[in-house]
């Protein structure tokens, strides 16, 4: 046991639950071997608390470091913010820069605030349009965060998780009086969407554009229809999903424009900032409202979104590392067909992951993580793409796949694959509607 798991095991006496994410919960992926804890960080490498270098092949930062951990770049821009001062009676003037940028970016958009995390981002997004258009019922298609506002859909009847987030994101303390004001519909389905808005209730239609599969075709197009047609607030969820598989919005692909979008993680390369956007129309709303924070206000984040967004611009990295993306998720078809195994791939191309089928699922995905870290990769079934996954980097991760995929194999004919296991199989996370 290494010095991450023994803090780790610190941690969860004094934090609940051990950190503050679920994401990045050693269970996900190892149980009782996972590192845990970083001392360094730099490109698409980890150093952990022992000194030993890892290349991440998994989640770089939970999606936060499209362009790799500690761009020379955009740390530049942080440390000057720094030196000059981060926090004043005064604001920021980048934050007027960062609203001039996204707006030009998106023509459909006129106004944006600012935010620190996507939670609260979206919490601030629903507070917003909810007063635009004057009702309380929202319908939801995605992952929207903690907060109260979302987790309120799980409060129905005992048979109402059935389909929707399931394990991972229970309502306690939740109060019991949300019932009622937020519905969910999966993705694809119009039908369902057009049940709950027949019902006069929706106000606002929260949703991801795409995460783990396409939207067919019309289905934007149809739900942005109905959201016109109804008076309804429409808002793009992009925290994930922007500038990923473009400059700005995934929305901007398929050409369906919402009122709000939000976004988050890449915004800021790994620096909190998120960005809730809108028309001027909508966005006004915020002023019949109280929607204020101390640290939203704090320089480091615009200044780094604004330096993320030029080298951004400078490398094309939407472009490089959706690129990326497509080329592993092939190999990993090539691999699984090359040794007999049957899995399945889905995400977008720079978050791209895949699944065995069949009872053994988990302990393989455990399996993959134990080998590989011995290899000096942090690994599991998901690999979320940025720039320093160069192709030296994709060589060497798949060199080391392919004998554990072999073993795979062997399990998959007879062997117990218990037997190769040195701890618990991982965790399962929550279940999504898209």
């Amino acid at each position: 046991m290494g010095a991450g798991q023994e803090l780790w095991k610190k941690a969860k006496r004094l934090i609940p639950g051990g950190n503050m994410l679920l994401s990045k919960r050693p269970e996900m992926f190892l149980p009782e071997q996972w590192p845990a804890y970083f001392s360094k960080a730099k490109g698409c490498r980890v150093w952990d608390l022992d000194g030993r270098e890892l290349i991440d092949m998994t989640i770089m930062g939970v999606g936060a470091n499209t362009l790799g951990y500690g761009d020379e770049r955009v740390d530049a821009a942080v440390v000057a913010t720094v030196a000059q001062g981060n926090m004043s009676t005064l604001n920021a003037p980048e934050e007027v820069e960062l609203a001039e940028r996204l707006v030009a970016m998106h023509p459909w958009a006129e106004m944006a605030r600012f935010a620190r995390t996507g939670g609260e981002a979206n919490a601030v997004a629903i507070r917003i349009a909810r007063a635009a258009s004057g009702r309380d019922g929202v319908a939801i298609c995605g992952y929207h965060g903690w907060h109260d506002w979302y987790l309120a859909s799980n409060l129905g009847e005992d048979d109402s998780l059935a389909g929707h987030l399931l394990p991972g994101l229970d309502p306690q303390g939740v109060p019991r009086n949300l019932r009622g004001t937020v519905f969910p519909f999966g993705f694809n389905d119009i039908a369902a969407l057009e049940a709950l808005i027949a019902t006069g209730k929706i106000g606002v239609i929260m949703m991801e554009v795409a995460r783990t599969f396409d939207p067919s075709p019309d289905f934007l197009r149809k739900v942005r229809e109905l959201a016109t047609a109804h008076g309804i607030v429409l808002i793009f969820d992009e925290c994930t999903s922007g500038f990923r598989q473009s400059f700005g919005g995934l929305h901007t692909l398929y050409g369906v424009d919402p009122d709000m979008a939000v976004f988050g993680k890449a915004l800021g390369n790994g620096y909190a900032v998120t960005a809730v956007i809108g028309r001027r129309a909508v966005m006004e709303a915020a002023q019949n409202s109280f929607i204020s924070s101390t640290f939203w206000t704090e320089r480091i984040g615009s200044a780094a979104a604004l330096a993320t967004l030029d080298v951004m611009e400078q490398t094309q990295s939407w472009e490089v590392i959706t690129g990326i993306g497509v080329d592993i998720t092939q190999r990993w078809r090539e691999l699984a067909a090359k040794h007999g195994i049957e899995i399945s791939t889905a995400g977008l191309p720079a978050l791209t992951g895949f699944a065995f089928k069949g009872a053994n699922a988990a302990a393989y995905k455990t399996l993959i993580s134990q080998e590989m870290l011995e290899r000096g990769y942090l690994a599991a079934t998901s690999v979320y793409t940025c720039l320093a996954h160069t192709p030296d980097i994709v060589d060497g991760y798949f060199d080391a796949l392919d004998p554990i995929f072999a073993l795979i194999a062997k399990c998959e004919a007879g062997r117990d694959v218990s037997s190769l296991l040195r701890g618990p199989i991982c965790h399962a996370g929550f279940k999504r509607l898209n």
